[in-house]
């Protein structure tokens, strides 16, 4: 039996009165747990069981089995305004699709970490910077995965690049790619200085304000061809690409 913070992913019925929830966890990553009970009118879980609410999950493990038990969930926080906005709501359950589908072996902690951090921020945005906030979030998942993309020394060679050099991203090579390693690398995408300070400024945990319309739209596809490359093995991201297309 392990006590360890948590945020619900995803849940579906599982028989007449149980649940079956995914968690990112602190301690585990990211896990399957039954929820027995959680369907009845006096369950013990109460709303806590609720989308992208925080709080103790209370889970016993079992070292054989990919589904553990979930006997309490003592919830902390929800995050109503993430439901209030069709905009946030899709936000957020693209960001949840890169914990469910990568994060399953972190027991740092730190994809919990990101993630609660990036749903708040999205829970208290506007509309107009709920792509900025998401992408920021993301592009720290990604970091913490191990696979971030190069963006101020090449790809290739690892020659430093100043802020207004001319560079391309290469999904391929890793990032960006200074001119004369670009020449090598077909398919290779003009990145201006402005989405590239962009991108490093969110790999640095910080604010990016003003992304809309079509630059919001080409970070996007950036950021889904550079994770389908690096860790989905080419398959679609689904809910993040239906995201793409309301925003488009």
């Amino acid at each position: 039996m392990i006590q360890t913070e948590a945020i619900v992913l995803h849940g579906f019925d599982y028989r007449e009165t149980s649940r079956i929830v995914r968690l990112a966890t602190r301690e585990v990553g990211v896990v399957s747990a039954l929820a027995r009970g959680a369907k009845r009118p006096k369950s013990r879980y109460g709303q806590g069981l609720d989308l992208f609410t925080s709080g103790i999950a209370h889970l016993t493990i079992h070292p054989t089995r990919d589904l553990h038990t979930l006997t309490g969930f003592d919830a902390s926080r929800a995050r109503p305004r993430l439901a209030a906005s069709l905009h946030r709501f899709a936000a957020s359950a693209a960001l949840a699709e890169l914990c469910l589908r990568f994060g399953p072996e972190d027991d740092s902690g730190a994809i919990h970490d990101v993630l609660s951090a990036g749903l708040d921020a999205i829970g208290e945005a506007a509309d107009v910077v709920v792509v900025e906030r998401t992408l920021a979030a993301g592009w720290r998942l990604i970091a913490e995965l191990g696979f971030a993309p190069s963006l101020d020394t090449c790809a290739a060679c690892h020659r430093p690049l100043d802020a207004e050099d001319e560079v391309r991203f290469a999904h391929r090579a890793g990032g960006a790619l200074c001119r004369l390693c670009a020449a090598l690398a077909p398919g290779a995408r003009a990145l201006p200085a402005e989405p590239r300070h962009a991108l490093l400024t969110w790999s640095r945990a910080e604010r990016m304000e003003g992304i809309e319309g079509p630059t919001a739209r080409a970070h996007l596809r950036l950021f889904r061809e550079f994770v389908e490359e690096h860790l989905a093995d080419g398959r679609q991201l689904k809910a993040w690409s239906a995201w793409e297309r309301g925003i488009a």
